[in-house]
């Protein structure tokens, strides 16, 4: 999400689609290669410039910097068992992107100039993973980044956990989650932070898309503890959590499949507003415009919070 009038989605079949008018209209393209790539991630920084992560084999990066006319292969990963989740900027040159274990850890790779090359964070710096802990491609959001250098991962599975990095991926703790674990389809599914210490993690089990467990927690000191939302009113399994930008961390949203979710005091208390399914939901740190993106090509546009005064 770039502004109120630019935003990008990436869906299966190697396919994209790019807005430059509020939503009014998409472009729909596909990146023109033979395989069939599911991209799981978008990264935009305007309406030329774009990068998708694709899932699963073989795992690459794209770039686009003519608004998709055309995509220039950055990255290819040569393991065998990689599988990309998420990839996330703290500015427009230095991002990060995450894949399920590799060897027994976390596999990440960074970049410092905006894409356009990649390279492997060493294993030695991460801690270990446990037997079946993996991540969850299914919003482009188990990694999240904030402020210069902080960077947070979350994990399911076995163990529903944060990763947790003040140094953009160079050392790491890890720290567990009182989110729903122990099964293929449970655990930290979206990880968000409105600052350096305060943070939000959201999923739950996507195979019951109703199940109001334990799926939405909350930190205050940078991930080092989570905080269970009791009795929350979060309305199912959720997928991707967000902040709104301009709220002062006050309100956040919440999508899954079985509807969305909205919270007026930063992740203590929510309020479903339909029971619509959507996949993703991203906002714009310019204006506080949003999207969320859903099954079959569902497009949805969120009001900024000015508009609502």
């Amino acid at each position: 999400m770039v502004s109120s009038q630019v935003a990008w989605a990436s869906g299966s079949q190697n396919t994209f689609l790019r807005t430059t008018d509020g939503g009014a209209s998409w472009m729909a393209g596909r990146v023109g290669v033979a395989d069939q790539l599911d991209f799981r991630d978008v990264e935009a920084f305007s309406a030329d410039t774009a990068l998708l992560l694709s899932a699963g084999q073989p795992a690459r990066v794209y770039r686009t910097d003519d608004g998709g006319e055309s995509w220039t292969e950055c990255y290819e990963d040569p393991s065998p068992t990689s599988f990309f989740d998420a990839m996330d900027f703290w500015d427009d040159q230095h991002g990060i992107a995450f894949s399920d274990p590799v060897h027994g850890a976390p596999h990440l790779i960074e970049t410092d100039d905006g894409g356009k090359n990649w390279r492997v964070i060493s294993v030695n710096a991460l801690p270990r993973t446990e037997e079946k802990e993996a991540g969850f491609a299914a919003s482009g959001t188990c990694l999240a980044v904030a402020g210069d250098q902080h960077v947070w991962i979350g994990t399911g599975g076995a163990v529903a956990r944060v990763f947790c990095s003040a140094d953009r991926g160079q050392s790491w703790s890890v720290q567990s989650t009182p989110l729903l674990s122990g099964g293929p389809s449970k655990g930290v599914f979206s990880v968000a932070f409105f600052d350096d210490e305060i943070g939000i993690v959201a999923g739950g089990d996507f195979l019951e898309p109703e199940g109001m467990g334990a799926n939405i927690a909350l930190t205050r000191d940078g991930g080092n503890h989570w905080k269970l939302v009791p009795d929350s009113g979060l309305s199912g399994f959720r997928s991707c959590v967000a902040y709104v930008p301009g709220t002062n961390g006050r309100i956040v949203v919440a999508v899954g499949t079985s509807g969305t979710d909205v919270s007026f005091d930063g992740g203590e208390t929510w309020k479903s507003t339909g029971d619509v399914g959507y996949n993703a939901v991203s906002f714009s740190s310019r204006d506080g415009a949003g999207f969320a993106v859903g099954a079959e090509g569902r497009l949805a546009r969120f009001v900024p919070v000015a508009d609502l005064d």
